[in-house]
């Protein structure tokens, strides 16, 4: 099994990158600090449900049913509630979700319980953090979600397999959970009512796919910027349409940002003076959709970095003020009902997100044609084939984007608006944030296999008879690009090409 290679402290909001590295085993810390935030609310939550006016006081899940059923008694005995929470939400249907986006959800989870807003006990948190020092990975189903009260099925098959119930995955293996379980050496979770509801009850696996998503298009976003600039240098262009004026007097940050990254990466460069006066709008006008794209992909940057530093879960428990973070006591404190697991923010930002996708995957796609049509690509041969007829070049790998873009295009409907009630009303209004963000997730993998596709293209453009780049930055580039692929010639079969390409993209244009 892996060993940890990294850590990540709970002390704060966590980032894309945190989310990333959760893919693998890490050592996730617990602080004294947060030990004492998540005591202190489990202290208030005993408090409030067995001290003075407790009788009198209700408490979501602690001793009532679930959803619509709020107004029955739940189960006296505390973990005889913990199964009355789950064993309800195992109705997920569909193919597993990929591990990497349901550790990511589980890190969130842990975030936002060590907050200790959630009146959950210690172990659930100590437990959980560590689960990712191993490989550990609980299967859950893609589909059962609205995204409202939290996500609750899906969060669901991964409580239970925390509890050796179900199935999981182990180095990549997929078994039931409880031997999974024990091959990685941990013991399976013990909770209540309360525990089990505080895992359920929030928005982790929306929030996770819709911050790797964004991720993963915000790489694709600097690879085509990067790629459109090694487009123009091969094909000789002027750089006219980048003209910083121009650009200020356009009025869009995104497009003057871009604009500026586009003229450093050709600094160096010299036209060829045999291109036409005005460029097809995949070049010309690239600076203008890519910086739309920034200007978009910033508004969706707040709303993910607004919600991994949130708790989503309900109720809360606020201890009062002046109590602080210690172990001394909790006040008075109150408990809060109400929606903090109501994915629509997210639901709303990845609904942006697949439209901004699907607008990058027009322009790779656009480009890349452009790139083996000889009419339009200086004298080029069809296709980039070395030897038209006998040889095709890029012909299957462009019918291959076509199809990425209509699939890309097909999944940028909006979600976030197409509520349906559900749960005897109870839930009357959703969001559909998990489906928005797991949509999300397909078309950015999608979008970086044009990317990929595109830099094969251009790789096999300087082979078949583009010029050399004259701009220094584009040069490191393509001969990057070549040296991690050979050139198409003779034809072979290039999916695995087109990958290699796309996972060079995404460690070129890290920042």
């Amino acid at each position: 099994m892996l060993t940890p290679t990294d850590t990540v402290p709970l002390t704060g909001p966590l980032d894309a990158a945190a989310l990333r590295r959760a893919a693998l085993p890490l050592t996730v810390t617990v602080d004294e600090e947060a030990r004492a935030r998540v005591a202190r609310g489990r202290r208030l939550f005993h408090a409030l449900r067995h001290g003075p006016g407790g009788a009198d006081r209700r408490i979501y899940g602690a001793d009532t049913g679930f959803g619509a059923l709020v107004g029955y008694a739940g189960r006296t005995d505390d973990a005889d509630q913990c199964d009355n929470t789950l064993a309800h939400l195992g109705a997920g249907q569909g193919p597993d979700l990929a591990p990497e986006i349901v550790r990511a959800a589980l890190l969130l989870r842990t975030r936002s319980l060590a907050q200790g807003l959630s009146g959950v006990s210690a172990e659930v948190v100590d437990r959980l953090a560590a689960m990712f020092a191993t490989t550990f990975a609980p299967a859950v189903p893609r589909y059962g979600s609205v995204g409202a009260s939290g996500d609750l099925i899906p969060l669901a098959y991964a409580t239970q397999a925390l509890r050796g119930r179900g199935h999981a995955y182990l180095d990549g293996d997929r078994m039931p959970a409880g031997d999974a379980l024990t091959a990685a050496g941990l013991r399976p979770l013990a909770l209540d009512g309360r525990d089990a509801l505080a895992l359920v009850n929030g928005t982790s696996v929306t929030t996770a796919a819709t911050a790797l998503a964004l991720d993963a298009v915000r790489a694709a976003h600097r690879s085509l910027t990067a790629l459109s600039c090694l487009l123009t240098d091969l094909l000789g262009c002027d750089t006219g349409f980048l003209d910083a004026d121009l650009l200020r007097v356009y009025g869009h940050p995104g497009a003057v940002d871009v604009g500026g990254r586009m003229r450093r990466t050709l600094a160096g460069g010299t036209p060829s003076g045999t291109r036409p006066l005005q460029e097809p709008y995949s070049i010309r006008c690239a600076p203008q959709l890519l910086g739309a794209a920034e200007d978009a992909l910033r508004h969706v940057d707040g709303v993910v970095a607004a919600d991994l530093g949130g708790v989503s879960d309900n109720p809360l428990f606020f201890p009062a003020p002046g109590t602080g973070s210690g172990t001394d006591g909790v006040g008075e404190g109150k408990v809060v009902h109400g929606g903090n697991f109501f994915g629509q923010p997210a639901a709303f930002a990845a609904d942006l997100l697949a439209s901004v996708t699907a607008q990058l995957g027009n322009l790779a796609e656009r480009q890349l044609d452009l790139l083996v049509d000889p009419a339009r690509n200086g004298g080029l041969p069809p296709m980039l084939a070395t030897e038209p007829g006998v040889q095709h070049g890029l012909q299957g790998v462009q019918l291959a984007t076509t199809a990425f873009v209509a699939e890309i295009r097909r999944a940028a409907t909006p979600v976030g608006m197409q509520s349906l009630p559900t749960n005897l009303h109870n839930q009357d209004v959703v969001p559909f944030g998990t489906q928005a963000a797991l949509r999300a997730h397909d078309s950015a993998e999608l979008l970086g296999l044009l990317c990929g596709s595109l830099a094969l293209g251009l790789r096999q453009a300087a082979h078949v008879g583009a010029r050399r780049p004259t701009a220094p930055r584009c040069r490191e580039l393509l001969d990057a690009l070549a040296e991690a692929i050979p050139p198409v010639d003779p034809d072979r079969p290039l999916d695995s090409d087109v990958r290699v390409a796309a996972r060079l993209l995404v460690r070129y244009a890290r920042p």
